[in-house]
């Protein structure tokens, strides 16, 4: 059982806040780690009543049977690892290209992709593009420059970020990934690389943390768009 007070459902164990998609233009998304199956079911069964959406990220097989007894419309996104039941409430004509260094780097950029389709963008997925074999990565360049923002997934030295910012005129999220040998310390070495990238206009996001990335897609898709369908931003203020 829950009860309401304003925007926010206790349930005792989370305070599932039930209106960020009205503040912010996206539900909130459930974190498995540290949660319990049933505690991760409860607080999606909230949001889908109250937003139409749930999401959840890092889940586990056994969340999502927890969550599909709950919501039996729950989808598991396997490599993505995560758990989604009901529809974007509208979409945006905006395209998020999601690309890759490597194949070991999918599962954080199948996060990126599963999550910005689930907050209504366009995705298109171009993975194993690392600058081991540049020329990969060269021959998509007409793919680059269809894309409005491109999601930059890394591991190792980084460095496609900046190959990638240094081609297209685009917004650019680097994502660095905790996959290396040691001295790319889980994720620090490609993580500082591309806060140090000589590029404008690349912005970063935490290791492995794909969802941040569509996060900040998703708002740089809403950029010039109304926050709620009387047109005002922030329910005040009109065009």
């Amino acid at each position: 059982m829950h009860h309401m007070s304003g925007p926010v459902a206790h349930l005792g164990y989370a305070r599932v806040d039930t209106q960020r998609s009205h503040r912010q233009g996206m539900p909130e998304c459930v974190f498995c780690p540290g949660k319990t199956p049933t505690q991760v079911a409860e607080i999606m069964a909230v949001l889908f009543e109250r937003e139409g959406l749930a999401v959840a990220t890092r889940a586990s097989r056994r969340t999502y049977q927890a969550v599909k007894q709950r919501l039996p419309q729950a989808r598991y996104y396997t490599k993505a690892r995560v758990v989604a039941a009901g529809q974007p409430k509208s979409t945006i004509d905006t395209l998020v290209l999601v690309a890759s260094a490597g194949t070991v780097d999918i599962p954080v950029a199948e996060e990126a992709a599963v999550t910005a389709e689930l907050l209504g963008l366009k995705v298109e997925r171009l993975y194993d593009v690392g600058v081991a074999g540049l020329h990969r990565l060269l021959a998509e360049e007409e793919s680059l420059h269809r894309a409005d923002v491109i999601v930059v997934v890394a591991g190792m030295e980084g460095a496609l970020a900046s190959v990638v910012g240094g081609l297209v005129d685009c917004p650019v999220i680097a994502v660095p990934t905790s996959n290396g040998y040691g001295a790319s310390m889980k994720g620090l070495s490609a993580l500082l690389t591309m806060l140090t990238s000589c590029v404008p206009g690349v912005a970063v996001v935490n290791i492995d943390n794909g969802f941040g990335a569509a996060a900040l897609a998703h708002r740089i898709a809403r950029v010039g768009q109304p926050l709620h369908s009387d047109g005002g931003r922030d329910g005040r203020h009109p065009g």
